[in-house]
């Protein structure tokens, strides 16, 4: 722990030796950026290979008999269809269905998944599942593990030059390569790419081969946002909380149809109703008139003045060229290339409903 009662990385002496600027994150001291900048870091990911240290994130194994009932009663899951090695993205609802996380869930075996939880809210999350897993012949076991992303188009081959062998995993399969491993193909930049959960002494064997390519550069948590935020891809606390609920989140397509009217999830109800009902209001991406990025909480208001949602992540995306934002409107205005204006320190700045992602995805699909 640091003096502000933050934990250090398990890996913080390598960052601070690559000159990274640090900050809080979700109860972590984070890497920020590095000395190459957040714009150079942003944009070697999606042409080279960007490295991130996420073991701000937590893995946990879900396993035993009851484990698959277990996931199916936490997530709107069918965690029995997933085939060994798929990875589903899931989220623990309330029973009002607002979204506690979002998770990618993974078959390792018949009676055992890998959950892949959010920084923030592993504390939450854990004892989340440990609750529930009362009522089921199933135990909880959190890994203590050092977890590294390796994203971009060079990402599988510069991981082959370091012994690693990746070609058998297609986008969103995951498995355990070698004891006390895990490794999917999958990530948060919209680039091809995997994620690593491996002992400390692994992890730094590893890393010694990887930084030693001229391919792969350090990123930091600011240029892995505008990485995700160009991809379209939610951010827990910000885009998603437990206030927001899929359907309104633009995130059914993450729930299998059967499941909406027949499944045992924790929140069914309430999201039927909601689909029902039609949801009150939509995620949209934004596109700011001008150079100008809107930020987070900004407020939206429609032609007339009146409010028109909120400004829930927003950055400038270097590979799109243009500031861009994901948000909030009321369903009548989530239509793309409808206007509403965000109010900048008192200034009206005219803001387009665009379509997401604002940059095209590169996954290596199956």
């Amino acid at each position: 722990m640091t003096g502000d009662n933050t934990h250090n990385l398990p890996l913080a002496d390598l960052h601070s030796a690559a000159g990274a600027r640090f900050g809080a994150f979700a109860g972590w001291n984070m890497p920020l950026t590095y000395p190459a900048g957040v714009m150079k870091e942003h944009l070697h990911t999606r042409e080279h290979v960007g490295l991130f240290d996420i073991s701000h994130m937590k893995l946990f194994v879900v396993s035993g008999p009851g484990a698959a009932d277990l996931l199916n009663r936490a997530c709107p899951l069918d965690s029995k269809a997933l085939e060994l090695r798929q990875s589903k993205y899931t989220f623990f609802l309330t029973e009002a269905a607002g979204i506690i996380d979002d998770l990618i869930i993974t078959r390792l075996g018949d009676e055992r998944f890998m959950v892949v939880a959010n920084a923030g809210n592993a504390a939450t999350d854990e004892a989340h599942l440990r609750d529930l897993a009362k009522g089921f012949d199933a135990t909880v076991e959190p890994l203590d593990r050092v977890f590294i992303a390796i994203q971009g188009p060079e990402a599988a081959e510069v991981l082959a030059k370091a012994g690693i062998v990746t070609d058998g995993l297609f986008f969103m399969q995951g498995l355990e390569p070698r004891a006390n491993w895990f490794m999917s193909r999958s990530g948060y930049t919209g680039e091809d790419g995997f994620e690593i959960g491996l002992p400390e002494a692994d992890a730094r064997e590893l890393l010694g081969k990887l930084l030693g390519d001229e391919r792969v550069m350090w990123i930091g948590l600011a240029a892995r946002d505008s990485l995700r935020l160009e991809a379209g891809l939610c951010l827990h606390g910000n885009d998603i909380t437990p206030e927001t609920d899929p359907a309104g989140a633009g995130l059914m397509w993450a729930i299998p149809k059967d499941l909406r009217t027949e499944g045992t999830f924790i929140g069914r109800a309430a999201l039927a109703k909601i689909l029902a009902d039609g949801a009150v209001e939509k995620r949209v991406g934004l596109k700011p008139e001008g150079r100008q990025p809107v930020r987070s909480g900004t407020q939206l208001f429609d032609a007339d003045g009146n409010p028109a949602g909120r400004v829930t992540s927003g950055g400038f995306g270097p590979s799109a060229g243009f500031p861009v934002a994901m948000g909030y409107v009321p369903a009548s205005l989530s239509k793309a290339g409808t206007r509403v204006f965000a109010d900048v320190r008192g200034t009206r700045v005219p803001v387009d409903v665009h379509s997401l992602p604002f940059t095209q995805h590169r996954y290596r699909k199956g």
